[in-house]
């Protein structure tokens, strides 16, 4: 048997975008090249952002690549939504090296996906093993793997990762013709609640859905400027620069969604999405006026909205955020996996695993119940 080469690469730049996309596939737009090269070429990451771009790659017998891990060198744990601050505490108290760690993900994203990207699904056990190699060959601390799907969730508990739990809320389409038909599944008193924010919402606004050339330079200028005063107010500052927004617009095109909310034809607010083969995505929203109840219109209800409108099955409105509950979003489980050489330290990261996990599956629980759908 041939043993897979692997190598590292500068960037998604440094392949081609029907190479890199021949492994990540079209479903999910946050792995795709046009949406990790955009990151690049805007210095959103790189550059001293705290996230250098490394992506391991092994190539096929037909010498184009096969597999591809979208690998980052971090030096924080910041932008990522899966929080190990307290590993990186613990570790250095005991006198290691936390920082540069390897994170294989999609930068500022909290989405679910494929995270070992495969031409060649035989190579998934190959790739995990590079990932290894490079981590032990280089002595960094560890390797997280975030929010990746489900379905691969396998390849890491065969190679003895650590598995992460963790939970977000997401919006189900059962067939639903339109809002309305939404509504109905919901409790009486559960829709008249939304009926009376939706309609405090927009009171003397207009709401507007744009996609591809529809968004133009002066959209993205009003976006950005609520998404500065989100990326302040949540993280400091924003992990995206202005040219971000305009590549992805020109990239994705048509996989772009920007709904503002407009009063006398200036925009006062905004909430940014991308659009997968089957789920809207939630990504960033912002205002530069304080309306009741704006939010929940622009990035829940708007989204339900677009989502029936498309046929899509799923809307995922980004991580955390109870009061989605009440908006007809329900808890789903999210995981990451993690790598761990140290036998020590790996102990100690399990046994915190294992109890948050038990924390998680109790609160996944409780939050179950308390959905605004009718019973029975």
């Amino acid at each position: 048997m041939t043993t897979a080469i692997a190598r590292i690469l500068s960037g998604a730049a440094a392949l081609p975008p029907d190479a890199w996309d021949a492994c990540a596939g079209t479903a999910n737009p946050f792995v795709s090249h046009a949406f990790l090269t955009a990151l690049e070429e805007s210095h959103s990451v790189g550059g001293h952002s705290g996230w250098t771009p490394a992506p391991i790659v092994i190539d096929g017998p037909d010498g184009q690549p096969a597999a591809i891990a979208p690998a980052y060198l971090k030096a924080h744990s910041q932008g990522e939504y899966v929080f190990d601050h307290g590993w990186a505490d613990a570790w250095e108290r005991a006198g290691g090296r936390y920082y540069p760690k390897l994170q294989i993900a999609a930068p500022f994203s909290p989405v679910p996906g494929p995270r070992l990207l495969l031409r060649d699904p035989a190579l998934a056990p190959a790739l995990i093993a590079a990932i290894e190699a490079v981590t032990d060959q280089n002595e960094l601390s560890s390797a997280h793997v975030t929010f990746v799907a489900p379905e691969q969730l396998p390849y890491f508990e065969a190679a003895g990762w650590l598995i992460r739990e963790g939970v977000q809320f997401h919006w189900h389409n059962d067939g639903y013709a339109s809002f309305d038909d939404f509504l109905d599944a919901l409790a009486s008193r559960k829709r008249k609640a939304i009926r009376k924010e939706r309609a405090a919402a927009v009171e003397g606004l207009t709401i507007r859905h744009l996609t591809g050339s529809e968004i133009r330079s002066e959209h993205w200028d009003a976006f950005w400027t609520f998404y500065q005063d989100t990326g302040r107010r949540k993280w400091g500052h924003p992990y995206l620069t202005r040219a971000a927004f305009d590549r992805i617009g020109e990239r994705l095109g048509d996989k772009v969604l920007l709904i503002l909310a407009e009063r006398d034809g200036v925009p006062i607010a905004g909430a940014l999405n991308l659009i997968g083969a089957d789920t809207l995505y939630g990504r960033y929203w912002g205002a530069t006026e304080e309306v009741p109840f704006l939010h929940f219109e622009l990035c829940y209800y708007q989204a339900i909205d677009a989502a029936i409108a498309r046929g899509l099955k799923t809307v995922e409105a980004g991580a955390q955020g109870e009061h989605k509950l009440a908006r007809g979003y329900v808890p789903v489980p999210t995981y990451s996996a993690h790598y761990i050489p140290h036998p020590a330290f790996r102990r100690a990261v399990a046994e915190f695993v294992a109890r948050e996990r038990e924390a998680i599956a109790a609160e996944s629980e409780f939050l179950g119940e308390l959905t605004p759908f009718r019973r029975g």
